[in-house]
């Protein structure tokens, strides 16, 4: 998600979110080993994520830049592969 967040930089923005309810004293420690370039986590320890979008995490939401929702992918998903780089361009 990083390496798309910096790639499209002026086409999306990509927020993380974090559910873990430890909440910043395990997010901090991952996000400074990680050293993403872009990505900054949102933290969300009292899932009000998941209770008020009705998803589980990992859960991607693509929206265009009206706020409507393009499409949602549940699960683990390849953001450098062509299907990724397909769904984007269909927000544009």
């Amino acid at each position: 998600l990083d390496r798309l967040a910096v790639r499209e930089k002026d086409k999306l923005q990509v927020l993380v979110i974090s559910q873990d309810l430890d909440g910043a004293a395990k997010v901090t420690p991952f996000f400074e080993k990680a050293k993403f370039a872009a990505l900054q986590p949102y933290l969300d320890p009292d899932v009000k994520f998941s209770t008020g979008y009705g998803v589980n995490l990992p859960t991607t939401i693509l929206y265009d830049a009206q706020g409507k929702e393009v499409w949602r992918v549940s699960g683990d998903m390849d953001w450098d592969g062509e299907t990724a780089a397909k769904w984007i361009a269909e927000a544009g």
